[in-house]
């Protein structure tokens, strides 16, 4: 990569955007800027899509096993490049590096290997003669040209769950990374391009209008994108003026629901862990807590307590959970939450800046609260944990399910039939029982309401980037 100055990724190579306009990247553990992006105009788009359309046959056409040894190609680059993609994604994100490197560059290695796997055992319904004289059988095929929108709070992660499956499935990708974080996405297609044909995976940076301009465009016949609920609507009305299929990660407001039998020490402690971790910049976060009456101080104090014991710090600090937020407006989103607390909740711990130099906010616990509280209903995005206490299960199952998101939830109990009737009530596309966060390639990710639709890793991911096609032969004498 050309160091401070960032170039877009098209056909196999670096170029240089036509639009002449920039962007300052800030290192969120300093505050300071140490490069420039480009802002891709329409011309740069149009470069992207017309690569990927050129590349599009080819890759198409190429044998399930073929496309599978170049993404294990990939996925080795990858695993083998992973202290300089880890440091670059710190430096974009001020993530810890060390923790970085153990708990998100193995699954992002392993979600690549994964897909190229997937992508030779495809599915459809047997071959047969449904009607007589007439055999007919199905062909799973790649939608296309995909266009692709990542966030900047997990930006390699979300780049590699938006390409593994769009890739081993033989489509063709034009991906935008958030305008904060777009290096590591930068590298990735670099070490990709040693592996994968010209033009078959493609970057460009770019502001909100680049996105705009991505999925506006005509080539691209499905575009997907984690991002916000305000994006994702924009993303969905856009795409629907030329029924383009559509694929939506979006916000979350995860209910944490804590039965009285729960284990205090050991839920207070793996709530704090999925609460805070990335400085709850998730949309899983364990950041909306349900406590059961008879439980609710006990477990509360536990809580706040582990809230405390959370070291905060930049990149190099080995004793770090969590680094900053992503940016100065995301530090002053976060401040507002809790300036706005109302008067009958309270801030237990934390509440604050961290430091002055960087966008680093202090773990956080808020008690008190109730159910149409802004802090309850709205996804803040940060180092936030707020508590409520519930009465019994019909209550909890109200109150989780009692706001617009629908992509994760958690349940700590000690009662196998109330953890499978929670399971069931809960309106979430993930439910995790005494625990919350873990993810694996092997099962789907994705949500309900405004959570968004369709899902990421698994099988299912695979199926969302192929389109179903019905072959009928005459065999009639």
């Amino acid at each position: 990569m050309s160091g401070e100055r960032l170039r877009n990724f098209i056909g196999g190579e670096y170029t240089d955007a036509k639009d002449g306009r920039t962007l300052e990247v800030v290192d969120p553990s300093t505050g300071e800027a140490y490069a420039e992006a480009p802002v891709s105009g329409a011309e740069d788009v149009d470069a992207a899509f017309r690569a990927a359309a050129e590349a599009f046959p080819a890759w198409r056409d190429a044998t399930p096993g073929e496309r599978s040894l170049a993404m294990l190609r990939f996925a080795d680059a990858v695993e083998a490049r992973g202290r300089e993609l880890v440091e670059a994604e710190s430096r974009d994100t001020g993530k810890p590096v060390q923790l970085t490197m153990e708990e998100e560059l193995p699954p992002m290695v392993d979600n690549l290997r994964f897909f190229a796997g997937a992508s030779r055992v495809l599915e459809g319904k047997a071959t047969g003669e449904y009607l007589a004289d007439h055999t007919s059988s199905i062909r799973r095929e790649p939608i296309g040209v995909c266009a692709q929108v990542t966030p900047w709070n997990y930006p390699m992660m979300m780049a590699v769950w938006k390409i593994g499956p769009a890739l081993a499935t033989g489509n063709t990708v034009v991906l935008k990374p958030s305008e904060t974080t777009p290096v590591s996405t930068l590298m990735l297609a670099e070490i990709a391009a040693e592996f994968l044909p010209p033009g078959v995976f493609n970057v460009i940076c770019g502001d909100r209008g680049t996105g705009r301009a991505l999925v506006e465009h005509p080539t691209p016949q499905m575009v997907s994108i984690t991002g916000s609920v305000r994006a994702g609507m924009e993303v969905a009305a856009s795409a629907a003026k030329d029924l383009k299929k559509v694929h939506l990660e979006l916000g979350g407001k995860a209910p944490v629901v804590v039965f009285d039998d729960a284990d205090v020490e050991s839920a207070a402690q793996g709530i704090a862990e999925a609460g805070y971790f990335n400085a709850g910049q998730d949309c899983t976060a364990a950041t909306r807590v349900l406590v059961a009456d008879r439980l609710h101080d006990e477990f509360t104090a536990a809580l706040t307590e582990a809230a405390r014991g959370t070291v905060v710090g930049p990149p190099s600090n080995t004793d770090a959970f969590y680094g900053p937020v992503n940016s100065a407006a995301q530090l002053e989103r976060v401040q507002g939450f809790i300036d706005r607390v109302p008067g009958h909740a309270e801030v237990l711990t934390g509440g604050t800046r961290s430091g002055d130099t960087g966008f680093f906010f202090e773990p956080t616990v808020v008690g008190g609260l109730r159910q149409d509280d802004e802090i309850v209903q709205n996804e803040v995005f940060g180092p936030v944990i707020t508590v409520q206490r519930f009465s019994d299960e019909a209550q909890a199952i109200e109150w989780a399910n009692g706001v617009r998101y629908g992509l994760a939830a958690s349940v700590w109990t000690q009662n196998h039939g109330r953890a499978m009737r929670m399971s069931k009530a809960l309106d979430f596309g993930a439910v995790w029982v005494n625990t919350h966060i873990p993810f694996v390639s092997e099962m789907p990710h994705g949500g309900f309401k405004h959570s968004g639709y369709g899902k990421d890793m698994s099988m299912y991911g695979i199926e969302d980037y192929t389109r179903v096609k019905h072959v009928m032969h005459y065999i009639g004498a």
